[in-house]
């Protein structure tokens, strides 16, 4: 019985250790589409404030 119980006691671990890297992989992974979605975010909000001449982000500069 304890065999089994070993057993039964490695999958769990195993299986956690499986959804902890799949976690910390996602979590990688939004990391980085934020960090790309603030680079575009920043382009596009200077390519606006350069069109319309406005401070549009309020840091005091147009563009």
């Amino acid at each position: 019985m304890g065999l089994f119980w070993d057993l039964m006691q490695q999958s769990q671990i195993s299986d956690q250790q499986n959804r902890a890297d799949s976690l910390e992989e996602r979590v990688a992974w939004l990391e980085d589409e934020l960090h790309h979605t603030k680079v575009l975010l920043v382009k596009t909000l200077k390519a606006l404030e350069e069109h319309t001449g406005q401070d549009i982000d309020g840091d005091g500069v147009a563009g």
